[in-house]
């Protein structure tokens, strides 16, 4: 069927094939998001979902994207100006966070979170975050930025 020498050609045109579709295969450009470690937060939130928690662990890590980000879960109300007061209510001197338990129990203000994490993995930009949030949410409520 094949001389030795077109047997060795053959292979190497295999490996050579194999080894580059294992390689685009392994190349990724997955982002890895900044996250406060869940040892860190409130009893509360280790013990809630693990969507809250991922929540709680982004915001507090991320306060330069997501205080540019809205919530449109009415919260403006109690005072909150970004989907970050939903998770934190103050940062001291000596950067000790306070937190807030309001997105415990409110799935708008997660999902907000969760869809800015997600548009981040897939290498969209804060600002592609903050114009989805604002056309996605905008029909439950006013943004609470003002």
């Amino acid at each position: 069927m094949f001389s030795k020498p077109n047997k060795f050609i053959f292979l190497l045109i295999v490996i050579t094939l194999v080894s580059t579709a294992v390689s685009a295969c392994s190349t990724s450009s997955e982002v890895h998001l900044a996250m406060t470690p869940l040892d860190q937060m409130p009893m509360d939130v280790q013990s809630a979902p693990v969507a809250v928690q991922e929540a709680y662990q982004f915001n507090t890590a991320n306060p330069n994207i997501m205080q540019d980000i809205p919530c449109y879960c009415g919260c403006g109300d109690i005072g909150h100006t970004s989907n970050y007061d939903c998770y934190v209510s103050d940062v001291d001197a000596n950067e000790k966070i306070t937190f807030d338990n309001h997105a415990l129990g409110c799935s708008i203000c997660v999902d907000i979170t969760q869809d800015v994490m997600r548009m981040l993995n897939d290498g969209k930009s804060p600002q592609d975050a903050r114009a989805y949030v604002d056309a996605t949410y905008s029909k439950y409520g006013s943004s609470n930025i003002p």
